[in-house]
Protein backbone atom coordinates (compact mmCIF):
# COMPACT_ATOMS: atom_id res chain seq x y z
CA UNK A 1 0.00 0.00 0.00
CA UNK A 2 1.09 3.56 -0.75
CA UNK A 3 1.50 6.08 2.05
CA UNK A 4 -1.58 7.98 0.84
CA UNK A 5 -3.69 4.83 1.08
CA UNK A 6 -2.40 4.11 4.59
CA UNK A 7 -3.32 7.66 5.66
CA UNK A 8 -6.77 7.37 4.10
CA UNK A 9 -7.37 4.03 5.83
CA UNK A 10 -6.26 5.52 9.13
CA UNK A 11 -8.57 8.51 8.63
CA UNK A 12 -11.50 6.20 7.93
CA UNK A 13 -10.79 4.17 11.08
CA UNK A 14 -10.61 7.32 13.21
CA UNK A 15 -13.85 8.71 11.76
CA UNK A 16 -15.54 5.33 12.22
CA UNK A 17 -14.59 5.03 15.90
CA UNK A 18 -15.52 8.61 16.82
CA UNK A 19 -18.77 8.50 14.88
CA UNK A 20 -19.82 5.15 16.31
CA UNK A 21 -19.17 6.10 19.94
CA UNK A 22 -20.50 9.66 19.73
CA UNK A 23 -23.77 8.79 18.01
CA UNK A 24 -24.34 5.88 20.40
CA UNK A 25 -23.89 8.29 23.32
CA UNK A 26 -26.51 10.63 21.88
CA UNK A 27 -29.02 7.79 21.55
CA UNK A 28 -28.22 6.54 25.06
CA UNK A 29 -28.78 10.04 26.48
CA UNK A 30 -32.12 10.24 24.70
CA UNK A 31 -33.25 6.89 26.11
CA UNK A 32 -31.95 7.65 29.60
CA UNK A 33 -33.22 11.21 30.09
CA UNK A 34 -36.95 11.91 30.25
CA UNK A 35 -36.19 15.63 30.03
CA UNK A 36 -34.47 15.20 26.66
CA UNK A 37 -37.31 13.05 25.37
CA UNK A 38 -39.78 15.82 26.23
CA UNK A 39 -38.07 18.25 23.88
CA UNK A 40 -39.41 18.43 20.34
CA UNK A 41 -35.89 18.94 18.98
CA UNK A 42 -35.01 15.51 20.39
CA UNK A 43 -36.91 13.93 17.48
CA UNK A 44 -34.61 15.64 14.99
CA UNK A 45 -31.49 14.77 17.00
CA UNK A 46 -32.45 11.10 17.29
CA UNK A 47 -33.17 10.88 13.57
CA UNK A 48 -29.85 12.55 12.78
CA UNK A 49 -27.88 10.27 15.11
CA UNK A 50 -29.70 7.15 13.89
CA UNK A 51 -28.93 7.95 10.24
CA UNK A 52 -25.31 8.76 11.08
CA UNK A 53 -25.00 5.50 12.99
CA UNK A 54 -26.33 3.45 10.07
CA UNK A 55 -23.98 5.26 7.70
CA UNK A 56 -21.10 4.51 10.06
CA UNK A 57 -21.85 0.83 10.53
CA UNK A 58 -22.82 -0.04 6.94
CA UNK A 59 -21.03 2.30 4.53
CA UNK A 60 -17.75 3.28 6.17
CA UNK A 61 -16.44 -0.32 6.46
CA UNK A 62 -17.27 -0.86 2.78
CA UNK A 63 -15.17 2.15 1.77
CA UNK A 64 -12.37 1.03 4.09
CA UNK A 65 -12.23 -2.42 2.48
CA UNK A 66 -12.31 -0.88 -0.99
CA UNK A 67 -9.33 1.35 -0.12
CA UNK A 68 -7.38 -1.67 1.14
CA UNK A 69 -8.23 -4.06 -1.70
CA UNK A 70 -8.55 -1.58 -4.61
CA UNK A 71 -11.74 -3.27 -5.75
CA UNK A 72 -15.44 -3.62 -5.07
CA UNK A 73 -15.66 -5.19 -1.61
CA UNK A 74 -18.99 -7.02 -2.01
CA UNK A 75 -21.23 -8.51 -4.66
CA UNK A 76 -23.42 -6.46 -6.98
CA UNK A 77 -26.64 -6.88 -5.00
CA UNK A 78 -25.07 -5.84 -1.70
CA UNK A 79 -23.26 -3.00 -3.43
CA UNK A 80 -26.53 -1.64 -4.82
CA UNK A 81 -28.06 -1.89 -1.34
CA UNK A 82 -25.16 0.07 0.15
CA UNK A 83 -25.41 2.68 -2.59
CA UNK A 84 -29.13 3.00 -1.94
CA UNK A 85 -28.53 3.46 1.79
CA UNK A 86 -25.75 5.98 1.29
CA UNK A 87 -27.89 8.15 -0.99
CA UNK A 88 -30.85 7.96 1.38
CA UNK A 89 -28.92 8.49 4.63
CA UNK A 90 -26.82 11.38 3.34
CA UNK A 91 -29.89 13.25 2.12
CA UNK A 92 -31.78 12.46 5.32
CA UNK A 93 -29.01 13.80 7.57
CA UNK A 94 -28.87 17.05 5.59
CA UNK A 95 -32.62 17.54 5.91
CA UNK A 96 -32.45 16.69 9.63
CA UNK A 97 -29.92 19.49 10.11
CA UNK A 98 -32.24 21.84 8.23
CA UNK A 99 -35.11 20.78 10.51
CA UNK A 100 -32.96 21.49 13.58
CA UNK A 101 -32.18 24.97 12.27
CA UNK A 102 -35.89 25.63 11.74
CA UNK A 103 -36.56 24.51 15.31
CA UNK A 104 -33.89 26.91 16.61
CA UNK A 105 -35.25 29.74 14.49
CA UNK A 106 -38.79 29.32 15.83
CA UNK A 107 -37.51 29.01 19.41
CA UNK A 108 -35.47 32.22 19.20
CA UNK A 109 -37.54 34.44 16.92
CA UNK A 110 -40.97 33.32 18.21
CA UNK A 111 -40.26 32.21 21.81
CA UNK A 112 -43.74 32.97 23.16
CA UNK A 113 -45.48 30.88 20.49
CA UNK A 114 -42.84 28.13 20.22
CA UNK A 115 -44.97 25.47 21.93
CA UNK A 116 -47.84 26.09 19.51
CA UNK A 117 -45.71 26.39 16.38
CA UNK A 118 -43.42 23.41 17.05
CA UNK A 119 -45.28 20.44 18.52
CA UNK A 120 -44.48 16.73 18.37
CA UNK A 121 -47.01 16.44 15.56
CA UNK A 122 -45.25 19.16 13.57
CA UNK A 123 -41.85 17.57 14.16
CA UNK A 124 -43.19 14.16 13.04
CA UNK A 125 -44.59 15.72 9.85
CA UNK A 126 -41.23 17.35 9.12
CA UNK A 127 -39.40 14.06 9.63
CA UNK A 128 -41.95 12.23 7.51
CA UNK A 129 -41.30 14.66 4.68
CA UNK A 130 -37.55 14.24 5.14
CA UNK A 131 -37.86 10.46 4.80
CA UNK A 132 -40.09 10.66 1.71
CA UNK A 133 -37.83 13.27 0.14
CA UNK A 134 -34.73 11.19 0.88
CA UNK A 135 -36.26 7.94 -0.40
CA UNK A 136 -37.30 9.41 -3.75
CA UNK A 137 -33.81 9.78 -5.22
CA UNK A 138 -32.37 6.35 -4.30
CA UNK A 139 -35.55 4.67 -5.53
CA UNK A 140 -35.25 6.42 -8.90
CA UNK A 141 -31.55 5.60 -9.13
CA UNK A 142 -32.23 1.96 -8.25
CA UNK A 143 -34.94 1.71 -10.90
CA UNK A 144 -32.61 3.21 -13.54
CA UNK A 145 -29.60 1.10 -12.42
CA UNK A 146 -27.54 4.12 -11.36
CA UNK A 147 -26.21 2.51 -8.18
CA UNK A 148 -22.83 0.89 -8.64
CA UNK A 149 -19.26 0.77 -7.38
CA UNK A 150 -17.15 3.84 -8.14
CA UNK A 151 -13.39 3.39 -7.88
CA UNK A 152 -12.98 7.17 -7.77
CA UNK A 153 -14.69 7.27 -4.36
CA UNK A 154 -13.93 3.68 -3.33
CA UNK A 155 -17.55 3.17 -2.46
CA UNK A 156 -20.89 1.98 -3.73
CA UNK A 157 -22.72 5.14 -4.70
CA UNK A 158 -24.47 6.94 -7.54
CA UNK A 159 -22.61 5.82 -10.64
CA UNK A 160 -23.41 5.17 -14.28
CA UNK A 161 -21.46 2.92 -16.64
CA UNK A 162 -23.72 3.06 -19.68
CA UNK A 163 -22.74 6.03 -21.86
CA UNK A 164 -26.26 6.21 -23.31
CA UNK A 165 -27.73 7.21 -19.96
CA UNK A 166 -25.11 9.84 -19.17
CA UNK A 167 -27.27 12.85 -20.04
CA UNK A 168 -30.15 11.73 -17.83
CA UNK A 169 -27.70 10.87 -15.05
CA UNK A 170 -26.19 14.35 -15.22
CA UNK A 171 -29.64 15.95 -14.85
CA UNK A 172 -30.52 13.57 -12.01
CA UNK A 173 -27.28 14.28 -10.11
CA UNK A 174 -27.73 18.05 -10.37
CA UNK A 175 -31.32 17.84 -9.13
CA UNK A 176 -30.33 15.49 -6.32
CA UNK A 177 -27.62 17.75 -4.92
CA UNK A 178 -29.77 20.85 -5.42
CA UNK A 179 -32.66 19.25 -3.51
CA UNK A 180 -30.47 17.95 -0.68
CA UNK A 181 -27.27 19.94 -0.19
CA UNK A 182 -28.30 23.32 -1.62
CA UNK A 183 -31.80 23.27 -0.13
CA UNK A 184 -30.44 22.40 3.33
CA UNK A 185 -27.68 25.03 3.05
CA UNK A 186 -30.16 27.77 2.12
CA UNK A 187 -32.37 26.83 5.09
CA UNK A 188 -29.38 26.74 7.43
CA UNK A 189 -28.15 30.16 6.33
CA UNK A 190 -31.59 31.79 6.48
CA UNK A 191 -32.61 30.43 9.88
CA UNK A 192 -29.28 30.76 11.70
CA UNK A 193 -28.67 34.29 10.41
CA UNK A 194 -32.11 35.22 11.80
CA UNK A 195 -31.10 33.60 15.10
CA UNK A 196 -27.83 35.53 15.10
CA UNK A 197 -29.68 38.79 14.52
CA UNK A 198 -31.87 38.19 17.57
CA UNK A 199 -28.88 37.10 19.67
CA UNK A 200 -26.98 40.27 18.80
CA UNK A 201 -30.02 42.36 19.71
CA UNK A 202 -30.11 40.77 23.17
CA UNK A 203 -26.36 41.26 23.52
CA UNK A 204 -26.66 44.96 22.73
CA UNK A 205 -29.46 45.33 25.27
CA UNK A 206 -27.40 43.62 27.96
CA UNK A 207 -24.35 45.71 27.02
CA UNK A 208 -26.36 48.91 27.58
CA UNK A 209 -27.48 47.71 31.02
CA UNK A 210 -23.92 46.68 31.89
CA UNK A 211 -22.45 50.05 30.88
CA UNK A 212 -25.12 51.94 32.79
CA UNK A 213 -24.36 49.86 35.87
CA UNK A 214 -20.61 50.52 35.56
CA UNK A 215 -21.23 54.24 35.27
CA UNK A 216 -23.34 54.26 38.42
CA UNK A 217 -20.85 52.19 40.41
CA UNK A 218 -18.11 54.82 40.55
CA UNK A 219 -16.25 53.03 43.36
CA UNK A 220 -16.01 49.73 41.52
CA UNK A 221 -12.55 48.19 41.44
CA UNK A 222 -10.78 48.49 38.04
CA UNK A 223 -10.20 44.71 37.87
CA UNK A 224 -13.95 44.06 38.29
CA UNK A 225 -14.75 46.60 35.62
CA UNK A 226 -12.23 44.97 33.29
CA UNK A 227 -13.77 41.55 33.86
CA UNK A 228 -17.21 42.93 33.06
CA UNK A 229 -15.94 44.45 29.82
CA UNK A 230 -14.15 41.21 28.89
CA UNK A 231 -17.29 39.18 29.52
CA UNK A 232 -19.23 41.69 27.44
CA UNK A 233 -16.86 41.09 24.53
CA UNK A 234 -16.99 37.29 24.88
CA UNK A 235 -20.78 37.42 25.02
CA UNK A 236 -20.89 39.20 21.67
CA UNK A 237 -18.59 36.63 20.08
CA UNK A 238 -20.16 33.48 21.51
CA UNK A 239 -23.34 33.43 19.41
CA UNK A 240 -21.36 34.19 16.25
CA UNK A 241 -19.01 31.27 16.93
CA UNK A 242 -21.88 28.83 17.46
CA UNK A 243 -23.62 29.88 14.25
CA UNK A 244 -20.32 29.66 12.37
CA UNK A 245 -19.83 26.09 13.64
CA UNK A 246 -23.34 25.03 12.58
CA UNK A 247 -23.01 26.39 9.04
CA UNK A 248 -19.24 25.97 8.68
CA UNK A 249 -19.16 22.27 9.58
CA UNK A 250 -21.93 21.60 7.07
CA UNK A 251 -20.07 23.39 4.27
CA UNK A 252 -16.58 22.07 5.08
CA UNK A 253 -17.72 18.44 5.28
CA UNK A 254 -20.22 18.25 2.42
CA UNK A 255 -19.22 20.94 -0.08
CA UNK A 256 -15.96 19.29 -1.32
CA UNK A 257 -17.78 16.03 -2.07
CA UNK A 258 -20.78 17.71 -3.72
CA UNK A 259 -18.58 20.00 -5.83
CA UNK A 260 -16.43 17.02 -6.86
CA UNK A 261 -19.50 15.05 -7.92
CA UNK A 262 -20.71 17.99 -10.02
CA UNK A 263 -17.30 18.65 -11.62
CA UNK A 264 -17.08 14.96 -12.44
CA UNK A 265 -20.08 15.40 -14.74
CA UNK A 266 -18.18 17.77 -17.01
CA UNK A 267 -16.80 16.09 -20.16
CA UNK A 268 -13.06 15.56 -20.38
CA UNK A 269 -12.58 16.28 -16.67
CA UNK A 270 -10.62 13.65 -14.76
CA UNK A 271 -10.82 13.65 -10.96
CA UNK A 272 -7.87 12.30 -9.02
CA UNK A 273 -8.93 9.13 -7.20
CA UNK A 274 -7.15 10.14 -3.99
CA UNK A 275 -9.01 13.43 -3.92
CA UNK A 276 -12.27 11.59 -4.56
CA UNK A 277 -11.69 9.36 -1.52
CA UNK A 278 -10.61 12.35 0.60
CA UNK A 279 -13.83 14.20 -0.27
CA UNK A 280 -15.75 11.06 0.64
CA UNK A 281 -13.98 10.88 3.99
CA UNK A 282 -14.85 14.53 4.63
CA UNK A 283 -18.52 13.74 4.01
CA UNK A 284 -18.24 10.79 6.41
CA UNK A 285 -16.60 13.03 9.02
CA UNK A 286 -19.85 14.98 9.37
CA UNK A 287 -21.33 11.90 11.02
CA UNK A 288 -18.55 12.11 13.63
CA UNK A 289 -18.92 15.87 14.12
CA UNK A 290 -22.72 16.10 14.41
CA UNK A 291 -23.01 14.62 17.94
CA UNK A 292 -20.61 17.26 19.27
CA UNK A 293 -22.01 20.13 17.21
CA UNK A 294 -25.64 19.51 18.18
CA UNK A 295 -25.71 17.45 21.37
CA UNK A 296 -22.80 16.24 23.47
CA UNK A 297 -21.25 19.65 24.17
CA UNK A 298 -24.51 21.00 25.56
CA UNK A 299 -24.71 21.25 29.35
CA UNK A 300 -27.78 19.04 29.55
CA UNK A 301 -26.13 16.14 27.74
CA UNK A 302 -23.00 16.50 29.87
CA UNK A 303 -25.11 16.17 33.01
CA UNK A 304 -26.91 13.11 31.66
CA UNK A 305 -23.62 11.43 30.74
CA UNK A 306 -22.22 12.25 34.17
CA UNK A 307 -25.28 10.70 35.82
CA UNK A 308 -24.89 7.59 33.68
CA UNK A 309 -21.22 7.25 34.61
CA UNK A 310 -22.01 7.78 38.30
CA UNK A 311 -24.71 5.14 38.16
CA UNK A 312 -22.42 2.65 36.42
CA UNK A 313 -19.68 3.28 39.00
CA UNK A 314 -22.32 3.26 41.76
CA UNK A 315 -21.31 6.69 42.99
CA UNK A 316 -23.60 8.87 45.05
CA UNK A 317 -25.56 11.14 42.74
CA UNK A 318 -25.73 14.79 43.66
CA UNK A 319 -29.05 16.59 43.13
CA UNK A 320 -29.10 18.65 40.00
CA UNK A 321 -30.32 22.20 39.77
CA UNK A 322 -33.09 21.27 37.33
CA UNK A 323 -31.48 22.80 34.31
CA UNK A 324 -34.07 23.33 31.64
CA UNK A 325 -32.88 23.46 28.03
CA UNK A 326 -36.12 22.81 26.18
CA UNK A 327 -35.40 26.02 24.32
CA UNK A 328 -31.62 25.69 24.16
CA UNK A 329 -31.10 28.67 21.90
CA UNK A 330 -28.17 30.69 20.82
CA UNK A 331 -29.29 33.82 22.59
CA UNK A 332 -28.76 32.03 25.92
CA UNK A 333 -25.16 33.10 25.56
CA UNK A 334 -26.20 36.72 25.69
CA UNK A 335 -28.67 36.30 28.55
CA UNK A 336 -26.33 34.21 30.71
CA UNK A 337 -24.39 36.05 33.40
CA UNK A 338 -25.88 39.41 32.53
CA UNK A 339 -24.71 40.96 35.72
Amino acid sequence: MHLAEVLLAGLLIAVFIVSLLANLLVLICFLYSAEIRKQVSGIFLVNLSFCNLLLTILNMPSTFLAVLNHQQPFGDCLCKALGFLETFLTSNTMLSMAALSIDKWIAVVFPLSYTSKMRYKDAAIMMGYAWLHSLTFPLVSLFLSWLDYSSMYASCTLHVQDAQGTRRFVAFTIVFHAASFMLSLVILCFTYLKVLKVARFHCRRIDIITMQTLVLLVDIHPSVKQRCLSEQKRRRQRATKKISIFIGSFVVCFAPYVITRLIELLPYVKINSYWGIVSKCLAYSKAAADPFVYSLLRQQYKKVLLNIVNRILKRELYPSSGYNSSLDTENECCLHRAS
